[in-house]
């Protein structure tokens, strides 16, 4: 007996020393990014000269391109990659199917819609956008969920549902553009997802969303690994499920809106990054939380530096470039669900 509990402990130990080895090889990923992101553009800065700019010089071209441009733009991205990864990661969890995402299930089109009526038809108070997009994002998670929810909720209606719904939003969003056709060049970044206009009001508006998000995240990741197990046997060891389903409902939905209000509608981070993650590590939601921060951070910083460098001077914004990867790992996932189901 003491023997098997020895390999027990030994095996445990190992498992937890791997999750661990893949957390720090993700952190590494997202320095990395962070690091090309800084240097790599249409002006091209070497390391070195970069790092002497921040830390040494301070003044002149190459501190204004990276204090100014390149930094505010890469911590942004940094800080949108991880609230829609911890987003999606959520809402993956909670509904048990790793089809959901915020884009996928309508909350991206949700805090679209309202961020669009904010910004188009109500630009005295475009301050208000982040609390409008978190409004409709959780509006429209509510409907989704509610639609697809019979005896439990099936990965394969609540696609559909999202689906179904989010078409229904775009085509009010370009109900609205429609009418409004001075003001379709201010929204139309918006509805790409684009990191070209990032500021530093913008990381500084990010910063509490994500900082709250994530501390609740990781207060509460032994409540969601219990959600996981399902609704009986989470009421059988004492957690009170629609309550909890409700409040990472909330979560979820400010977390993505938050990034919405800044970025737009940037789609698929939230879908490709919890599921690496978790099939590298698992889905123990206390490690799950912290590798979707690393990688989800960085993702969006890497793609959003391939998209100013692969035709610079030009810049394509990030939300194609997510678009690309994100298409084909969705297909893919849907198929593998549909000959499931």
């Amino acid at each position: 007996m003491k023997a098997m509990t020895s390999l027990a402990q030994q095996d445990e130990q190992k498992n937890r020393r791997y999750k661990l080895s893949i957390l720090g090889i993700l952190f590494v990923f997202l320095f990395v990014s962070v690091i090309l992101s800084i240097t790599l553009g249409a002006t091209h800065i070497p390391l070195k000269k970069a790092f002497q700019a921040l830390f040494v010089e301070k003044d002149g071209l190459t501190y204004h391109i990276i204090m100014n441009i390149r930094m505010p733009r890469t911590l942004v991205g940094m800080l949108v990659g991880i609230s829609l990864s911890l987003s999606g990661a959520i809402l993956q969890g909670i509904m048990r199917n790793s089809l959901a995402s915020p884009n996928i299930i309508g909350v991206s089109s949700g805090a679209g819609l309202a961020a669009t009526i904010c910004i188009v038809l109500l630009p005295a108070y475009v301050n208000l956008t982040p609390i409008a997009a978190f409004i409709g994002a959780f509006l429209t998670t509510m409907i989704i969920y509610s639609l697809s929810y019979k005896n439990g909720v099936r990965p394969l209606r609540m696609v559909l549902a999202g689906v179904a719904i989010s078409s229904l939003v775009s085509a009010l969003i370009n109900l609205i553009l429609i009418f409004f056709p001075d003001r379709v060049s201010d929204t139309l970044s918006f509805t790409i997802g684009s990191l070209n206009l990032a500021l530093w009001s913008d990381f500084y508006r990010l910063l509490p969303y994500v900082i709250v998000g994530f501390i609740l995240c990781l207060l509460n990741a032994r409540k969601i690994n219990v959600l996981m197990l399902g609704d009986e046997i989470a009421t059988s060891l004492g957690v009170h499920v629609e309550r909890s389903r409700f409040f990472f409902i909330a979560l979820a939905s400010l977390l993505a809106a938050s990034s919405i209000s800044v970025v737009g509608l940037l789609g698929f981070v939230g879908l490709i990054v919890p599921h690496i993650v978790k099939l590298l590590i698992g889905s123990n939601y206390r490690y799950v939380y912290v590798g979707v921060t690393f990688f989800g951070g960085g993702i969006v910083i890497f793609c959003d530096t391939i998209a100013r460098v692969i035709a610079a001077p030009m810049e394509i914004p990030v939300g194609i470039n997510m678009a690309i990867l994100g298409v084909p790992f969705f297909l893919y996932l849907l198929r593998g669900r549909i000959a499931h189901d």
